[in-house]
């Protein structure tokens, strides 16, 4: 970290909190939001400034927190009016005098299905109608605004994410886990350790562009879980179609993205080397350090 960094994250959610906690000692002031109040009250007491934002309105506190950030991290998905952050926090970022970076955590669903080929950041995405789309319309907006500002804008799209509470380990212990087959369907993921790591690499660097944050190993989703049940010593739940399983719509909209994610650019212009290049790296060392179940 490159002092003196005045931080503030709209969204300290999963990924962002990992981040932020990694690199808490080096950071000059946090600041940041949360939707619920409790939450917002322990981050506090963590030497965060914490300020509720729930989306729907503008929160009093944002703009004068801005005021003080040199960087700020945007970790909230935009809903079907837009992206809440702009809605109603545009103006204060626009004239946050002192901001100098602003780092947008989006995903790799913005790319839409490839069939199962390699995408990189210079492919032009087509995503399918719903989230993804709106992803890709935020990305959009938050260009538009950095360009205004006259600030490097980082754009980082995050492949599966796991780690602590949130992986086939835990799924398997709760009775959740499930094997579905798709012929031929691979997703990539990443831990949450290397998106934390992804992100000091951009904001260290003033990055600017896109970047995809993904492991080196697309994979079937079965076979994850497969491992995760090596790992155990338990046996896997037994194969289920695609086509016969039960799934919610949500996640069969999964299944309908099919790539490959290259984070070439992640390694060569970012100089990230992943900890857990691939699943077995990460979930192994999620089983060897107990840390597994997020408690």
């Amino acid at each position: 970290m490159i002092p003196p960094v005045r931080l503030f994250v709209f969204g300290l959610g999963y990924s962002a909190l990992a981040f932020v906690r990694s690199t808490q000692r080096q950071l000059a002031w946090i600041g940041g939001t949360v939707r619920d109040p409790d939450k917002a009250a322990r981050l506090r007491s963590e030497g965060i400034d914490t300020i509720v934002f729930d989306g729907e309105t503008a929160s009093v506190g944002v703009a004068g927190a801005l005021a003080k950030a040199s960087h700020c991290l945007v970790s909230i998905a935009p809903g079907e009016g837009g992206d809440p952050v702009l809605a109603h926090h545009a103006d204060d970022i626009m004239t946050a005098e002192n901001l100098r970076w602003i780092g947008y955590l989006s995903t790799v669903g913005v790319y839409g299905d490839y069939g199962g080929a390699w995408v990189s950041e210079r492919l032009t995405p087509h995503p399918r109608p719903g989230r993804s789309t709106r992803r890709l319309q935020a990305e959009a907006a938050w260009s538009a605004l950095a360009d205004n500002r006259g600030v490097p804008l980082a754009i980082l799209r995050i492949a599966g994410i796991y780690g602590p509470g949130r992986n086939a380990l835990k799924s398997l212990a709760d009775g959740k886990a499930r094997r579905i087959v798709k012929p031929g369907q691979v997703f990539n993921r990443i831990h949450v350790d290397d998106i934390a790591q992804a992100i000091a690499a951009a904001l260290n660097k003033k990055a600017d562009g896109i970047f995809n944050l993904a492991d080196d190993a697309p994979a079937p989703p079965q076979d994850i879980v497969s491992f995760a049940a090596e790992l155990m010593g338990v046996p896997p739940p037994p194969a289920v179609s695609f086509e016969e399983a039960d799934l919610s719509p949500m996640a069969r909209s999964f299944y309908g993205d099919n790539k490959r994610v290259s984070n070439r650019r992640l390694r060569k212009d970012l100089g990230v080397a992943l900890r857990y290049p691939t699943y077995r790296e990460g979930l192994t060392a999620l089983w060897r350090d107990g840390n597994w179940r997020g408690d």
